[in-house]
């Protein structure tokens, strides 16, 4: 594709990348920024789901002004990089936004993305504004994250470093982080310390800086190479029966994934999938929405700690869990179904 294809008499919509590991608050973050969006704008959020079973759209309210576009089952920065440049066109053509924020997965490498947002096919057509990374401080205990390549090169690669969760880090974490933020070269536009995602919206006013680099741009794709060969291949996901879910299970980047997809006249019981979800580890991250006895609710468990949240998702219950353990997907799948309202627990 060729960017003459898309060029249009108008001026370069301004596209952004919300990047950072697992659970750091991107999707929160990207809700703050549609509160202050101004009111005669139109936005397009593209989000990239390691998973099979898209759960992150789920948290995003639906307005007339934002338009959703979700590419689940791998990273966009390699593996589905031309379902990105696909669905980019789309939205462009379609849509006409004043305003472009993409979402990768907290696993994903973000140099393909900027390659392809610069490269031959968008260049007229998009401007690469601010990058921006979301640090959790309380990684900064974890060496396999802070050693991680994809981790490091997040960072480089960003004009703006957000240190969010300050709330729930100590004073050493927050010190820590911010020296690696501080220490980074070329200097950042700007390092922000906040909870809850706040980011304010000024920061999508600047361009991208050029001269921030990746340490290692080849690793990301390498790990793809490798691990998507026992990837099974994606299939479409069908409509759903009550009480008969759908489950999608992937592998990749030494990540095991799993999701499930139910009916949306399906109800659980609360405190049995509160205890359920509870029970389920190790996990790197398990993300669900769902229809209880009580009301709709979103679980968001981020390496053991769990959040839950009200959420005005009514399509359907979904969840995914992302494991460096292939876990017992069959028996989970037997506990959710006796999790339904109206089963006997102890069957």
């Amino acid at each position: 594709m060729q960017s003459s294809e898309l060029q249009q008499n108008t001026p370069l919509i301004p596209t952004h990348i919300i990047t950072g590991f697992l659970g750091t608050g991107k999707t929160t973050a990207i809700n703050h920024l549609i509160s202050q969006k101004p009111a005669h704008e139109k936005w397009a959020v593209i989000i990239n789901e390691f998973g099979q079973i898209g759960v992150d759209q789920t948290a995003i309210p639906t307005q007339d002004d934002i338009h959703i576009k979700e590419i689940a089952g791998g990273c966009v920065c390699c593996a589905l990089g031309p379902a990105l440049t696909i669905n980019l066109a789309m939205l462009i053509r379609r849509i006409q936004p004043d305003r472009i924020i993409i979402e990768p997965t907290g696993l994903g490498h973000p140099s393909g993305l900027i390659d392809i947002i610069q490269g031959e096919s968008f260049c007229s057509v998009l401007s690469l504004h601010s990058v921006i990374c979301l640090l959790d401080p309380r990684a900064m205990d974890d060496p396999r994250t802070t050693s991680h390549e994809t981790f490091i090169d997040q960072l480089n690669l960003a004009d703006y470093i957000v240190l969010n969760k300050t709330d729930v880090a100590s004073d050493t974490q927050l010190d820590q982080a911010l020296k690696l933020a501080e220490n980074m070269y070329p200097p950042k536009q700007a390092i922000l310390k906040m909870a809850y995602g706040k980011v304010p919206i000024e920061v999508l006013n600047t361009q991208h800086i050029d001269e921030f680099s990746a340490s290692f741009p080849l690793s990301h794709e390498a790990e793809h190479t490798r691990s998507l060969l026992v990837t099974p291949p994606l299939q479409p996901l069908m409509l759903t029966e009550p009480a008969k879910p759908i489950m999608k299970t992937g592998f990749s980047n030494d990540i095991y994934s799993c999701g499930w997809v139910f009916h949306r006249d399906d109800i659980f019981d609360y405190e049995a999938l509160l205890t359920l979800i509870n029970s389920i580890s190790p996990v790197l991250r398990l993300k669900g929405v769902f229809r209880t006895s009580k009301h709709r609710v979103f679980f968001n468990n981020v390496s053991g700690e769990l959040s839950i949240t009200p959420i005005a998702w009514r399509r359907d219950s979904r969840m995914e869990i992302l494991s460096q353990t292939k876990l017992d997907w069959a028996y989970i799948e037997e506990q959710l179904l006796r999790s339904l309202a109206g089963k006997s627990h102890n069957e």
